[in-house]
């Protein structure tokens, strides 16, 4: 067994399975997974399991996978070291970001990162799937949810505030929803998961209450839902850094506000692989997102 033969195993297992490892090795799958028997072979021991879509790892696969991912750490920050010596910060961040959270909120970060750090590649992407969050070797994503996975590292970057709303037009010749049983009866402008039945959860103080809604608009993407709000055509249930903006100069009036309301989920989280080598370029955009977090008054414990 040697140095190399253990870091294929972190490359196959961290890829899912044989295909993709071969396509990020820039290897062919037959080269890979010859490399796989003739580990297993000196091993002596079955290491993966594999399945017609995946790769798991088996309990002696799992140990040595841990072995493999510090060794091939240790050797990348070794590398990286001596590369980048007398440099300035160089390197490339991949980020997945929700899209309205990313436009709204995160795009002046980033642009202020890009300014510090001329010589980091920003790869950013705005979406709000969450599955497999680490797909497509995502450095970090960012996400909306009550509790992260507990496979991956999540860093709290705020509560996620929900609010009814609608604009003042609409507000004065239809009136604002007074009680959580108005809201199935007024035209929603929300996000949804396809598929799902919308359930609103709603909280005050002990109490948690729960609301199934039907919005006449639905998108995830939350500048249109913004702008749907504001043409006054139903009310919206968004997140309010939506429409914080817009409520500061009074053109969108908030409801229940005595609620605490939520659909995806209660806390915006920074989420990334555990044990996974991060570049200095990626560990200095994770300081400097959690402080920008921090400073904006959202971001919450370590």
């Amino acid at each position: 067994m040697d140095v190399n033969s253990l870091t294929l195993l972190v490359d196959i297992l961290d890829a899912g399975n044989l295909s993709e490892a071969a396509r990020r090795l820039k290897m062919s799958r037959a080269n890979v997974s010859y490399h796989l028997n003739q580990l297993e072979r000196s091993v002596g021991l079955q290491l993966v399991r594999r399945t017609t879509r995946r790769v798991e790892p088996t309990e002696i696969g799992l140990q040595l996978y841990e072995h493999g991912r510090t060794i091939r750490n240790a050797l990348l920050a070794a590398r990286e070291s001596v590369t980048t010596l007398g440099q300035s910060l160089q390197g490339r961040v991949r980020l997945s970001a929700p899209s309205g959270y990313g436009q709204l909120v995160m795009s002046d970060w980033l642009i202020a990162f890009k300014r510090l750090y001329p010589g980091i590649v920003l790869d950013v992407m705005f979406e709000n799937r969450v599955e497999d969050l680490m797909r497509d070797e995502i450095d970090i994503a960012v996400r909306v949810m009550s509790e992260p996975p507990q496979n991956l590292v999540a860093r709290d970057m705020g509560p996620v505030r929900y609010v009814a709303c609608a604009s003042a037009e609409f507000a004065r010749t239809h009136g604002l929803p007074a009680t959580l049983d108005d809201l199935p009866a007024a035209p929603l402008i929300t996000a949804a998961v396809i598929g799902k039945q919308l359930r609103l959860a709603a909280y005050l103080r002990d109490e948690r209450h729960e609301v199934l809604l039907e919005p006449t608009i639905i998108s995830e993407n939350f500048l249109f839902l913004r702008q749907a709000v504001l043409a006054g055509l139903g009310v919206g249930l968004v997140p309010d850094y939506v429409v914080q903006d817009d409520l500061k100069r009074g053109a969108v009036l908030s409801a229940l506000d005595a609620w605490r309301l939520s659909i995806f989920g209660t806390h915006m989280y920074m989420l990334y692989m555990p044990n996974r080598h991060h570049t200095r370029a990626a560990a200095t955009f994770i300081d400097f997102v959690l402080e920008q977090a921090r400073g904006s008054g959202r971001g919450g414990a370590n």
